[in-house]
């Protein structure tokens, strides 16, 4: 077994609202994640996904508790963090009036990245997202599933060993979706750590190699497809995470 290349210890976040006071977003989560796997993080919306996926990026600081990723700690290297990671979020969005080509190697120059370093992923990335049709096309005049392959390719141009994942394929299409699970399959395959959050349950069951379940901002249950099915003694992953989270019987 390889060493995790994220570890997860205690995190909390505790945001202050101004009607309901101190509230919770993320309570106590902890686990381990491996190169060459990716790590499913489950769950419904509200449930604490996105806020512990940002701390682990360093977009935000948690209240308590800590992290590591690729070695380097979220809170004492974050810039470390960082150069290790690629983050994609519903946030994640591309400018209107760049091209798909203008926007790969802008965000390459971002990352400090060299032009025959950035010239190389860029080749890499035409083929294993299919950009060539619409390299040349400016972002405004894209679908929404070729903006999304753009983005991911602008979230991986520096070709991080880790991958963090928010909802991929939320609001796309059979063929889009398809096509960036093909590539989310390679990217593990070539060894790297994805993290995947969804509240697709399908698609977490196909895809992940081990699931976490976070409800109300707590890790409520790890393991293989396999393992869980067989601890609350379920047929599929839907039965799963219901009984999971309390409200199966």
């Amino acid at each position: 077994m390889p060493s995790p290349i994220i570890k997860s210890v205690h995190l909390k976040k505790t945001f202050t609202d101004r009607k309901k006071g101190n509230v919770e977003a993320v309570r106590d989560v902890s686990f381990e994640a491996f190169p060459g796997e990716i790590f499913g993080l489950l769950g419904p919306n509200g449930a604490g996904k996105t806020t512990a996926l940002r701390m682990l990026a360093t977009i935000l600081k948690p209240t308590d508790g800590s992290a590591e990723v690729n070695g380097f700690d979220i809170i004492k290297n974050p810039d470390g963090v960082r150069k290790s990671l690629g983050f994609l979020s519903g946030d994640t969005g591309v400018y209107a009036r760049l091209s798909a080509k203008e926007m790969i190697i802008y965000f390459g120059k971002l990352y400090g990245l060299g032009n025959d370093f950035i010239e190389q992923r860029l080749e890499t990335l035409i083929v294993e997202l299919e950009l060539e049709s619409f390299l040349d096309r400016r972002c405004a005049k894209l679908s929404t599933g070729q903006r999304q392959k753009v983005s991911i390719a602008r979230t991986v141009v520096h070709d991080p060993p880790v991958l963090i994942l928010d909802e991929p394929s939320a609001g796309l299409d059979v063929l889009a979706s398809r096509n960036i699970v093909k590539f989310i399959k390679a990217a593990r395959d070539q060894g790297k750590c994805i993290i995947l959050s969804s509240h697709d349950m399908g698609e977490v069951e196909r895809l992940c190699d081990r699931i976490a379940i976070i409800f109300e901002g707590r890790l409520v249950a790890i393991g293989t497809k396999n393992e869980l099915y067989s601890r609350y003694q379920a047929d599929n992953m839907e039965e799963t995470f219901l009984k999971a989270i309390g409200i199966g019987n």
